[in-house]
């Protein structure tokens, strides 16, 4: 295993480098569309923008890579990110900013693209589930990271804006100089949104809740933190907390998984969600910050596993060759959620205040988890001895998604292959 992370170590580098730079971005973003008098719903256009290139990158992007070679999309990815950080500073007009967003997605998502095709280059089957963790722990890791730069400077001024856009180019360095031949990518059997949702309800709804609670939570967090009157350090720690909760609840929960019906494990995760949600608005209300940190540090530790649980929970009743296409329906489910994330919370919160940003992220999970009972109640449920393994995977690509449901059919076909011996 070490070995794996010593050949992955300028991928590992590089993709830091990256979150630093996009976490750092989104909450900048939401501050400064607050601080120029963006109404609520332009501001969550705004945010919803990134989601919706993001969605297209993830579709289009496997095929340029292929065609192109990865290096060289890395590359030209990266430098148009950049360059794209910077003309916020410049341009700060609504329109504007939603446009550059839907490029940063989609350059975004070719950028997962090439780093996943790259990591599963450098995996062997028994090491590829181990290092898929380690991948994300590095992306929640960059992204929280990126909170914390926040308070180097005013986000009235453009340092921060150039300080991102360095982080970026940065990223280039190390790929660029170490990365190898592309891989190549498999072609597998296409399955639809609505074969896949015949095959598990549960998985596509939970991965399209998922995705529309995540939107909420990245595209709008700072928005609701800002004009709830948090100083620029208070937004940090806000949004930090969030996403390190998602780094230490994501074993946990995936291993309760692993030994409980899923379904179980997915309703009492994602109730749970929503009623730590409503706990933060409690505490928001009776003015307690330290009490709000501790509730929003458990909406993220809960919320951030539950797109691993849905793909879990699809993965049980796939074959074979379904899996790496279902990774590419999975994610557009998901994405078609987080599109719409950051506009319904901005709806939200013009409505209620900044206090609809947790009312919608309870909404979004109390929805999951009543369409999860509802599911338990017509299907019964998958003998734990057919369950497949959980890995841990966040907001990625196709690729990624696809690699974590082969991944865990492949340690399930090694299982029995001991068993036969």
């Amino acid at each position: 295993m070490l070995a794996a992370i010593a050949s992955a170590w300028a991928l590992l580098f590089g993709i830091a480098l990256l979150m630093l730079g996009n976490g750092l971005q989104v909450s900048l973003l939401g501050i400064r569309a607050t601080q120029e008098n963006f109404t609520e719903i332009e501001t969550g256009l705004v945010m919803s923008a990134y989601y919706l290139g993001f969605l297209g990158g993830s579709l289009l992007a496997p095929k340029v890579v292929r065609n192109v070679g990865h290096v060289r999309v890395f590359a030209a990815l990266a430098s148009l990110a950049s360059t794209a950080v910077l003309v916020h500073a410049i341009f700060i007009e609504p329109a504007t900013w939603a446009a550059i967003r839907l490029i940063t997605g989609f350059c975004y998502a070719g950028l997962y693209v090439v780093a996943e095709s790259w990591l599963n280059d450098r995996a062997t089957n028994e090491t590829r589930g181990k290092l898929l963790s380690v991948y994300m722990v590095v992306v929640l890791s960059g992204m929280a990271g990126g909170q914390l730069l926040l308070n180097l400077a005013a986000p009235g001024g453009f340092e921060l804006f150039v300080l991102a856009s360095v982080l970026v180019s940065i990223a280039l360095i190390p790929i660029s100089l170490t990365a190898g031949a592309a891989p190549a990518f498999a072609t597998a059997r296409p399955v639809g949104l609505v074969e896949l949702y015949r095959l598990s309800p549960l998985g596509v709804v939970g991965a399209a809740g998922t995705g529309l609670a995540h939107g909420i939570l990245f595209g709008m967090g700072a928005v609701f933190a800002e004009r709830a009157g948090f100083t620029v350090g208070q937004i940090s720690i806000f949004m930090s907390v969030m996403i390190l909760g998602g780094i230490l609840f994501q074993w946990p929960i995936g291993s309760l998984s692993d030994r409980f019906d899923r379904r179980r494990i997915m309703t009492v995760v994602t109730f749970a969600a929503a009623i730590f949600a409503v706990l933060a608005v409690i505490m928001i209300n009776t003015g307690s910050i330290a009490g709000l940190f501790i509730a929003a540090m458990l909406v993220g530790g809960l919320s951030l596993p539950m797109y691993s649980l849905a793909i879990a929970h699809t993965n049980d009743y796939l074959e074979p060759g379904q899996m790496v296409a279902a990774g590419g329906t999975l994610v557009l489910a998901g994405g078609l959620g987080a599109c719409l994330g950051p506009l319904t919370a901005s709806l939200a919160m013009q409505i209620l205040g900044p206090n609809g940003f947790f009312w919608c992220l309870a909404v979004a999970h109390a929805g999951i988890g009543v369409f999860a009972l509802y599911r338990m109640s017509q299907r019964p449920a998958k003998p734990l001895d057919q369950q497949m393994p959980s890995v841990a995977v966040g907001r990625a690509s196709p690729l990624a998604v696809g690699l974590a449901m082969k991944t865990v059919r492949d340690q399930m076909d090694r299982d029995v292959a001991r068993l036969n011996r």
